[in-house]
């Protein structure tokens, strides 16, 4: 029997969507361009662009063509769509974008937070921010994406204080400090995990799908990214490796977060990594830099040991404020061990951001095309 034809509703849809997602990837088109994109007869294009203006979604812009031929109408986005918010949530400051569905950061914040901040001062800057930058654009925030330099809980989109967290900012509920000022969903996630998506999108790793994100700075973390995927782990908590036994600088086995204790290259009073003191350590010609890097490599390269025999990575990258300046020396040892794979720098600035602002202009034109989509009936359940 011959599948049932698709209905005149489900075919306006598809092109409805169409017509925004072309609309999307340029600043303005003409309806035979849009029509050359999608491969869409032009009638149809016309009519979808004749339904998409009586809603909004789509403007005329006034722009016309130039030249020989007929004249054409340039078209665009409406300019009541909105904006994602795109926040980046450190120990040391509050960085928000408002993002249009074409990727153009429209305004931006930078709020700092003072030393020792908690989460109710981090909750306030970011509401502050995301208050702002609401009132700056056409149709308001309609959706964010939070990148946090803590561990997030995937359930609830909490920040976690785990044991020793260099950070102060544990416990922030990004969700809750937004619910005023974003009308549609908050997505929130670690930001080594964000800066991993983002090098496997326009950065070092962009033709791997399986590989393994290291970043070392003022805190540790990893990313492993599988499948093209990042993996989230049960509670959201994969690439924690501050606590990861490792060997210290005499060899005696202890957490990779104490391997710095030990060599002085921790804040007073804190667990953060003194990134300063540690570069200074390492530059070539200083005192004791053969000695710190290899007990650094020997420590990292028992960490990267570790996730390749776990998760069988093409490669490592390797961020974070003083990563790339280890990554020859890291490179050099690992290469000795057992299951070596090549250790590269990663090569993007601000990849949290950049990998937070890819999600948000996804969702953002998800909501933008969702009125164009038909509802699909539901059918009850049938009892067992």
């Amino acid at each position: 029997m011959a599948p049932p034809k698709p209905s005149l509703e489900l075919l306006r849809a598809l092109t409805d969507e169409n017509v925004l997602r072309a609309l999307m990837s340029e600043a303005r088109l003409t309806r035979a361009e849009i029509a050359a994109r999608t491969g869409i007869s032009k009638p149809t294009i016309s009519d979808s662009v004749q339904r998409l203006s009586g809603a909004g979604l789509v403007v005329d812009t006034g722009e016309r063509t130039t030249g020989r031929g007929r004249v054409g109408s340039y078209y665009a986005l409406g300019p009541d769509l909105g904006a994602a918010l795109v926040a980046g949530v450190t120990q040391h400051r509050v960085t928000a974008e408002a993002v249009d569905a074409l990727g153009r950061v429209r305004a931006r914040e930078e709020l700092a937070l003072g030393p020792g901040a908690g989460p109710k001062a981090a909750a306030d800057a970011l509401a502050t921010a995301a208050s702002r930058l609401a009132d700056r654009v056409r149709g308001g925030l309609r959706t964010a994406v939070i990148s946090a330099a803590d561990p997030v809980d995937r359930t609830s989109g909490r920040l976690v204080r785990l044991p020793d967290a260099p950070f102060l900012i544990g416990d922030l509920d990004p969700p809750a400090a937004l619910a005023a000022h974003v009308t549609g969903p908050v997505h929130v996630d670690n930001d080594v995990n964000w800066a991993a998506r983002a090098e496997h999108t326009d950065g070092r790793a962009r033709d791997a799908d399986d590989f393994v994100y290291l970043h070392l700075g003022e805190g540790l973390g990893g990313a492993v990214v599988s499948d093209g995927a990042v993996r989230r782990g049960h509670h959201g908590f994969v690439g924690e490796i501050a606590h990861l036994w490792t060997p210290g600088p005499d060899g005696t086995a202890m957490p990779l977060t104490e391997v710095f204790a030990a060599l002085g290259l921790r804040r007073p009073g804190s667990t953060a990594i003194d990134v300063d003191a540690l570069r200074t350590r390492i530059a070539p010609g200083a005192a004791r830099a053969d000695e710190t890097r290899t007990a650094l490599a020997r420590a990292v390269g028992a960490v990267l040991e570790a996730a390749v025999s776990l998760v069988d990575p093409r490669l490592i990258v390797i961020g974070g404020e003083w990563g790339p300046d280890l990554v020859d020396t890291v490179a050099d040892h690992f290469a000795r061990s057992p299951r070596p794979v090549p250790v590269l720098p990663a090569t993007l600035t601000e990849p949290e951001l950049t990998g937070a602002r890819l999600r948000a202009v996804e969702e953002l034109r998800a909501l933008i095309v969702s009125p164009t989509r038909p509802a699909h009936p539901t059918h009850p359940t049938p009892s067992p």
